[in-house]
């Protein structure tokens, strides 16, 4: 089972448009969306194409392959006009023999982590800026931002299948690669 994981994309329609083109180049099983879908928040710049009805209409579109974990800028109230679940704080995952703590990163991340047995994996978005780092008893992957990336990072998100996690532009360029 292949599986596409991105995070951030605040309200953009452009982004959200070349995620989901992503998504079906990749011939991904699922999408694991880890929060702040419709809103941009007050910190950041106006995404390209604000547009949250149609990320909306984008989203609903695909909710029987979606997987989403709330973000800092979900709320209620976009649940209310989004077909599908938002508004869990965190999910377990057991793909491939891995267990994945998949949440946000504004409650759980890697200075404030869950209990996790050794060798377990934190996935995370929140920072806007892609890692996967070794923190010595499990593992933080962030797949960076879908439409607001931070210090130099791409317009990205993440893959995984057979054991392997790939960081990858929206062209699908992958630049980074994880096997466990």
């Amino acid at each position: 089972m292949k599986w596409m994981i991105a995070s951030d994309i605040h309200g953009s329609a452009y982004y959200c448009r070349q995620m989901l083109g992503a998504y079906r180049r990749e011939g991904a099983d699922r999408l694991l969306l880890l929060g702040d879908i419709l809103y941009h928040g007050p910190r950041n710049d106006l995404p390209r194409e604000y547009g949250p009805k149609d990320v909306i209409s984008m989203l609903n579109g695909v909710k029987q392959e979606l997987l989403c974990v709330r973000g800092n800028c979900d709320t209620e109230v976009d649940q209310m006009v989004l077909e599908f679940p938002i508004l869990a704080e965190y999910c377990f995952l057991e793909i491939g023999g891995k267990t994945m703590f998949a949440t946000h990163g504004h409650v759980f991340n890697p200075h404030d982590p869950p209990l996790l047995k050794t060798g377990e994996i934190l996935l995370n978005g929140h920072t806007h800026i892609p890692a996967c780092e070794d923190m010595g008893t499990f593992w933080y992957l962030n797949p960076g931002s879908v439409s607001i990336p931070k210090e130099g990072s791409a317009h990205g998100y993440m893959t995984f299948e057979n054991g392997v996690f790939q960081w990858k532009d929206m062209k699908g360029v992958c630049w980074k690669e994880k096997r466990f």
